[in-house]
């Protein structure tokens, strides 16, 4: 299956120093069957979600189940043991919100995010870029450029909780930005783009060198349910629950619809309109850490990403406000007919009777 892993490591301290990739090699020829009717859809829903790490404000969005094999043994007697994964999106018309929901024993070990569960989201920007070898172009690392690789981009945001306290916002951040790259020296919530496993770099990072213009556009926060704090965890909390404790992971992730990259490494949404994403969940089985190859997928190629539009909501609450309109018209008029008849009875009923007078001895 796909060659999907993601830097462990990308920035030290800002340092801008990439990590070397390690070679994946896939146990025989490429195959796969895939459902190509599955989706994930963004409704509208604006000012629904706050980027906390909590589920609570998702319980009314639907969400879409996957199940989660091996990327590169695709088996489903390797499937991930603890369940499928949930995946929820929504959109505000400015931001685009995704929750990742996982069951898993609780496991955490600071400063080690191998020992810590990691999750990933990739989407395709280049419109020659295949899910399979992360983008697809051919050129090994020494050779992939730009321009030799042009059309394989894809846009990747790795999320990697070692260094990330519970329900605290991660990813994009001023001193980050300001160096002009997708890095996260905080929690490692970074943005990535790639044209295959081994030509892979943070934003406004490449073999060409630097690019000042690009910044992390990601932010993301990360709970289990196992906590029994919910009034917020600082560092000293470490590791903020007991181990192996039975639970759901929850993901929860924001970025504009549409970025200020004109580089070629964000993918750029458009509301009504469809994309491409796959999802990726890296764990700790039996508490051993894992490798960059060693992950599961929600697919064995891209899953269909809509986003739907606010249009269909927008003319219901119009003809809805019309028909009001409408009514209230009508009331106001049969109301002011109503006065004036009102007006007129009153009118007669007050109005003097002049009856003339006549004496008696003319009766």
């Amino acid at each position: 299956m796909l060659r999907f892993s993601l830097l462990t490591l990308l920035v030290l301290l800002g340092s801008g120093l990439t990590l070397r990739v390690t070679s994946h090699e896939e146990s025989g020829e490429w195959s796969c069957e895939s459902n190509s009717e599955i989706q994930v859809l963004a409704d509208f829903a604006p000012g629904v979600i706050t980027l906390d790490g909590h589920a609570d404000d998702w319980k009314d969005i639907d969400g879409f189940d996957f199940s989660l094999l091996p990327a590169l043994d695709p088996h489903e007697d390797h499937e991930y043991k603890d369940g499928k994964m949930t995946v929820k999106a929504v959109h505000d018309g400015n931001d685009v919100f995704f929750l990742l929901q996982v069951d898993g024993d609780y496991a955490y070990t600071k400063g080690d995010n191998s020992k810590c569960p990691s999750v990933a989201l990739m989407f395709q920007i280049g419109d020659d870029a295949t899910y399979h070898n992360m983008g697809g172009c051919k050129e090994p690392r020494d050779s992939c450029t730009n321009k030799t690789c042009k059309g394989h981009e894809v846009d990747i945001m790795h999320f990697s909780i070692g260094n990330a306290i519970p329900g605290r916002l991660y990813g994009g951040n001023p001193i980050d930005n300001k160096d002009g790259n997708g890095g996260d020296r905080f929690g490692h919530l970074v943005d990535v783009y790639a044209w295959n496993p081994h030509c892979r770099y943070l934003d406004g990072m490449g073999p060409s060198g630097n690019d000042s213009s690009a910044q992390n556009d990601w932010k993301g926060a990360w709970w289990h349910s196992s906590f029994t704090v919910h009034s917020g965890f600082v560092e000293d909390d470490s590791p903020f629950s007991t181990g192996g404790q039975k639970g759901t992971y929850y993901f929860e992730f924001s970025r504009p619809l549409r970025t200020m990259d004109r580089l070629q490494q964000d993918v750029q949404f458009t509301i009504g309109g469809s994309s491409k994403m796959s999802v990726a969940l890296w764990y700790p089985v039996d508490g051993n850490p894992w490798s960059g190859s060693g992950h599961y997928t929600i697919n064995c190629d891209w899953v269909s990403f809509d986003i739907a539009s606010g249009g269909s909501k927008l003319t219901k609450s119009s003809k809805s406000s019309s028909s009001w309109d409408a009514a209230s018209a009508f009331s106001l008029l049969f109301s002011v007919a109503a006065l004036c008849v009102a007006i007129f009875v009153a009118y007669q009923v007050s109005r003097p009777k002049n009856i003339p007078f006549t004496p008696m001895e003319n009766l």
